[in-house]
């Protein structure tokens, strides 16, 4: 059974969530996982714990309050977006272990541009010196997870400035753009899918 990698283009957040929602509790034990690569409209998106007082200064961006954990971020055009609808049992995977795996992917596609990222301790996501430049958040819900990661390639950062990103202030954030790197979006996109691809399936194939 393959991953099935879903390329949707540029989409709305809120239909894109619902969709998720929807396919995660109608999927059955024998439903391929899937890797959703999309793009989204300018939006801000509030976690479970998020706090109202970390957007700083209201604009006409929206602003919706999603089901992931963390606090506040800002997904727009120019962000590879990859969601994974991913049945963790059945891969005899973890929540950290798929955090993790998603940094990974993330570390080694900006290390192909010559970009060299890290993790910060305690703060999941990847940074290029005190930047942050890829975001993750997961929901797990019957077992499988939904939401997924989001890495800046050429794309307008004001917006995070009217926020404290992932709820810390004064978080600068950056993009490949920003790093020196001429790659579009839809590159990083196939890039991102093959490389989880890979580390999913090498490291957490599906159960016999």
């Amino acid at each position: 059974m393959s991953l099935v990698h879903r390329p949707l283009g540029s989409v709305d957040y809120v239909t894109t969530f619902e969709a998720q929602k929807r396919f995660t509790a109608e999927r059955g034990p024998d439903t391929p996982d899937e890797l959703w690569l999309l793009q989204h409209q300018p939006v801000y998106t509030l976690g479970l714990a998020g706090k109202p007082e970390h957007l700083l200064i209201p604009s006409e961006v929206p602003v919706v309050k999603i089901d992931r954990g963390g606090q506040i971020t800002y997904h727009g055009p120019g962000q590879a977006v990859v969601y994974l609808l991913i049945d963790l049992a059945r891969r005899n995977l973890k929540v950290r272990e798929q955090v993790t795996l998603m940094e990974q992917a993330m570390l080694d596609v900006l290390a192909s541009h010559g970009i060299t990222a890290e993790r910060h301790e305690g703060a999941p996501g990847v940074y290029v010196r005190d930047a942050k430049i890829g975001a993750l958040g997961l929901k797990i819900a019957r077992g499988c997870s939904y939401h997924g990661l989001s890495l800046n390639v050429d794309l307008d950062l004001a917006p995070f400035l009217r926020i404290n990103p992932c709820g810390y202030e004064g978080l600068r954030s950056t993009s490949l753009k920003e790093e020196g790197a001429t790659v579009t979006t839809d590159a990083v996109l196939a890039q991102l899918a093959t490389r989880l691809t890979e580390l999913l399936e090498r490291d957490y194939p599906l159960a016999r």
